[in-house]
């Protein structure tokens, strides 16, 4: 099966489910809902970090790429996983964190210690002739972007946490490291790999300020030597499977970037994340901001990439949320009065898609942001810090809360419901982070009368067994309409992507995100079409309409509907 025709379940192992009682999610557990992830039919399975790490930026702090926190399990637990899942077919991702090491790593202490080695694996530099700092970079976690090199005078780089070292991608010897992690856990059945920010690696050798007012991002992101470095790992590692598969999760990066790494003609990835859909409820572009989501600026940035990576030939990696964003429902659609047509209605946008869709535990259940009250109930550094920056800015601890409460990254972190008791069914004990409203959002509550559920499935099914939506092309339409995100999928006869039938195939999808009823204009070769898959389920009427030469259809509130052609 391609890549194209898979759908990929990300499980963060700290939420997912905990088997011994410590209030922290681990590898046991997600053997014991193996079951469940079998009954999704998805694919793969991306899991977020497990590797042994002081847990500064959750995991995203490697210390050690070739063994398990002990939180977490063990290798036995590990390769008991691979092996469980391969029994029902599903593939295993593992999530590689590249761009740098925790300040924990050995590499890095020996470093520390003198070791000329390991110092040329990081990025190290004397201070400005004036004293100041090697460049005006500012850490993506807030403050400078240089910490001190032990007692040396000179400063390490770090995008990320103080704690996470930038790792120098220039050095032979750190890309030939790299190459020989992945293929330390090939050999153990791996065949998915997410590499983290991997964009970032190519630092040029001379690094340079911004210069006063600039975006210093542009002075290290998608930098030339990206692309060989992706094409030597690729040779080196991954490349020699059939089946792998690979994603990179690329930073404040472009269309035409993009496009180089997925390009399966260049031989660097299968697809790419990007993140500027997620920005449209950013004011000014700022994160931590408070803004009602820009609709018309997310169906420019959806349209954009789709059909930008189509005309390259680059394949897009689709998804609302993941364990970086809040929860898609809280942000683009209702939460509470229509939290289940909404929560279908994205399902179906992400799923119909030109692209491969990934589903981040709980959104198949329309888990929704935790109802926190303090800041003190968040872990994360990065929520921490926003807040002490907006306090300090001078904003109220109610208004800083609000915005934190927003865009926090633990929104998504909060246990796996999995039942309506004390702990969702997550754990015996307190769990490290609190869920909120297990009693009304729940697997049980889902597998019983649900219907978020139930329609994942269904698209993960449609996924697999329809050439049309896993490999078909994509055409915007109603492009301007100020409520509805519409678009068409068309598989020619004979194209060289999958089979057709003689006269080709189309496929409408019509998308309301709001909660008013609103018309959509109709192509005329839909008007004698047939629903392949809605969420409200009222279509002969409205079909019947169209076929007696009605051009419009009323789309109910939150509603999606997929018109085959007729």
């Amino acid at each position: 099966m391609s890549f194209r025709e898979k759908v990929i379940y990300q499980i963060y192992p700290k939420s997912f489910r905990d088997s011994d009682g410590d209030g922290v999610g681990d590898l046991r557990g997600v053997i014991e809902k193996i079951p469940y992830i079998a009954s999704l039919g998805v694919d793969m399975v991306w899991f977020n970090p497990f590797f042994p790490s002081p847990q500064r930026d959750n995991g995203y702090d490697v210390a050690d790429y070739r063994a398990v926190d002990p939180a977490m399990g063990t290798m036995d637990d590990v390769e008991e996983l691979i092996a469980r899942l391969g029994e029902h077919g599903i593939g295993v991702m593992f999530d590689m964190v590249f761009n740098h090491t925790s300040t924990a790593h050995e590499w890095f202490q020996r470093a520390l210690a003198g070791e000329r080695r390991y110092r040329d694996y990081y990025i190290i530099r004397p201070p400005q002739a004036d004293g100041s700092l090697p460049t005006d970079w500012e850490s993506k976690f807030g403050g400078p972007a240089w910490a001190p090199f032990g007692d040396t005078g000179e400063y390490y780089l770090h995008l990320f946490d103080e704690t996470q070292a930038d790792l120098n991608w220039r050095n032979p010897q750190v890309r030939a490291e790299m190459a020989e992690i992945v293929n330390f856990w090939r050999a153990k059945g791996v065949r998915g790999f997410r590499f983290d920010v991997v964009n970032l690696i190519g630092k040029d050798a001379q690094l340079r300020s911004a210069g006063d007012g600039l975006d210093g991002r542009r002075m290290y992101t998608d930098g030339a030597d990206v692309d060989a470095y992706l094409r030597e790992l690729n040779r080196a590692s991954f490349g020699r499977d059939r089946d792998s598969v690979t994603v990179g999760e690329m930073s404040s990066t472009t269309v035409e970037r993009c496009v180089g790494y997925s390009d399966p003609d260049n031989e660097e990835l299968d697809m790419v994340f990007s993140f500027h859909h997620l920005k449209v409820d950013y004011r000014d572009g700022r994160k931590w901001t408070l803004m009602p989501f820009d609709f018309s600026r997310l169906k420019a940035t959806l349209h954009e990439w789709a059909a930008g990576m189509q005309a390259g030939n680059g394949w897009n990696a689709l998804f609302w949320t993941n364990h970086d964003q809040p929860r898609a429902l809280d942000r683009f659609g209702n939460a509470t009065v229509w939290r289940e047509r909404s929560a279908t209605m994205l399902a179906t946008v992400i799923h119909l898609l030109r692209g491969t869709p990934f589903v981040y535990m709980g959104e198949e259940i329309g888990m929704t942001d935790p109802v926190y009250t303090s800041v003190e109930e968040y872990t994360d550094v990065e929520a921490r810090n926003a807040y002490a920056t907006l306090r300090a800015q001078g904003l109220s601890e109610a208004d800083a809360f609000d915005v934190v409460h927003s865009k926090a990254r633990d929104n998504a972190r909060t246990p796996m419901q999995w039942d309506a008791s004390e702990h969702a069914g997550f754990s015996s004990t307190v769990p490290w982070l609190r869920p909120t409203n297990q009693e009304a959002i729940s697997v049980a509550a889902e597998e019983e009368s649900g219907r978020i559920l139930p329609y994942y499935r269904e698209l993960i099914r449609l996924r697999h067994e329809s050439p049309l939506i896993a490999h078909g092309t994509y055409e915007a339409w109603a492009l301007e309409h100020p409520s509805v995100f519409a678009y068409i999928r068309r598989l020619e006869s004979g194209s060289p992507e999958g089979p057709a039938s003689e006269s080709g195939e189309a496929l409408l999808v019509l998308t309301n995100f709001y909660g008013e009823s609103t018309a959509v204009a109709v192509p005329e070769e839909f008007r004698t079409g047939r629903v392949l898959i809605g969420n409200v389920h009222d279509d002969d009427a409205r079909l019947a309409a169209l076929a007696e030469g009605a051009s419009e259809l009323e789309l109910a509130p939150y509603e999606a509907i997929a018109i085959l052609a007729g």
